[in-house]
């Protein structure tokens, strides 16, 4: 599947010409009731039109510094478009970078070397499209934290492979889940006591730093509270400083935590400890705690304007990247523009 690009609309489209009408009627009654004068007939005017008329729902928000990233699960990959599609899609909607994931198949697994990334690095230079980090669902079937020794020699395997592809696509970020109590959608992980689950997760991630270190990587740790680990800003503070390296970080993710808690709270203390970041919606509207309750962009509860002044308090400069794991079934690439136009609005740059 190609991806389907815009096409240019007549300037004096029915939807324009209803929507212009609708906002110069509802110009006209707020100004009326303030007593502003109005146009006359003819659209002459007895004075300047405000500059509210011209945009009449809200101004454009202050510019954060921070760069445009989406993760590539937005996309219908590897179903109905390649991986060359969705990049070129992404630069398209205007994003700066894009968030890749590794897994066993596709194009960044296990069964790929360093010729082949360098091919992938060499395409997104050629597009314009920063690797903004990795990630992967790995994690879950192969936890740092399993019962079964051998999935946790396995995990390990796959975390180094994935730190060697991220070095070779050229970003220091890879995304890491430290380990889990509990993992709800899996029915073959038995539920780890709490302090079993910190020290297999602690030692994981001390074997894998060497490594990291050498490759100039960033392990960074995710907040899921889906997991059962690592709940508090506090704990998350604590496993990250005692390994006493630059290179564990911390991948925040904004709807992760959002169930119970505030995205806002956490980044305040986490400070510089961050040095990635998902915008992942959510919506607190319900009660369905599954991977439903992630929205498209601005479709949820999370309270944004906190959320990127906490960042910019912070001195966050890095990418803001979008997640969401259901990419539309049809015209999958209104997602990725209406996302790319959402950022666009909340980063002030229209």
């Amino acid at each position: 599947m190609t991806p389907h690009q815009p096409f240019d609309e007549p300037s004096f489209s029915r939807r324009s010409l209803v929507s212009g009408a609708l906002g110069v009627a509802a110009f006209g009654m707020s100004a009326a009731a303030r007593g502003a004068p109005l146009a006359k007939a003819g659209g002459v005017s007895d004075g300047p039109v405000p500059e509210a008329a011209a945009h009449p729902a809200v101004g454009r928000s202050k510019h954060y510094p921070f760069k445009k990233s989406i993760n590539l699960w937005a996309f219908p990959y590897s179903q109905k478009m390649s991986l060359e599609q969705c990049l070129r899609l992404a630069k398209d909607a205007g994003f700066d970078g894009i968030e890749l994931n590794y897994d066993l198949d596709n194009d960044l697994s296990p069964r790929h070397d360093a010729a082949h990334y360098a091919q992938i690095r060499k395409l997104c230079a050629e597009i314009g499209l920063a690797v903004s980090g990795l990630c992967s669902f790995l994690f879950w079937p192969y936890p740092f934290t399993s019962n079964d020794e051998a999935k946790r020699a396995r995990a390990l395997e796959l975390a180094g492979l994935m730190a060697e592809c991220a070095h070779e696509l050229e970003t220091e970020n890879l995304l890491v889940v430290p380990g889990a109590v509990h993992i709800p959608w899996r029915d073959d992980y038995d539920p780890v006591p709490n302090d079993v689950c910190d020290r297999r997760a602690r030692e994981a991630v001390g074997k894998l730093l060497p490594r990291a270190e050498k490759l100039g990587v960033s392990l960074n740790i995710e907040n899921i509270f889906f997991n059962g680990y690592l709940l508090t800003p506090g704990e998350m503070i604590a496993f990250v400083d005692s390994f006493q390296s630059k290179h564990v970080r911390v991948h925040f993710d904004t709807g992760n935590i959002m169930m119970f808690q505030f995205p806002e709270h956490w980044i305040a203390q986490l400070g510089g400890r961050i040095k990635n970041v998902h915008f992942k919606e959510f919506t607190k509207k319900g009660t369905d705690y599954s991977l439903e309750t992630f929205r498209p962009l601005l479709d949820g509860t999370t309270n944004w304007p906190a959320v990127l002044e906490a960042l910019e308090t912070n001195q966050y400069d890095g990418y803001v990247t979008f997640e969401y794991f259901h990419p539309y079934e049809y015209w999958p690439e209104a997602l990725v523009y209406q996302t790319g136009d959402s950022l666009d609005r909340m980063l002030g740059r229209k």
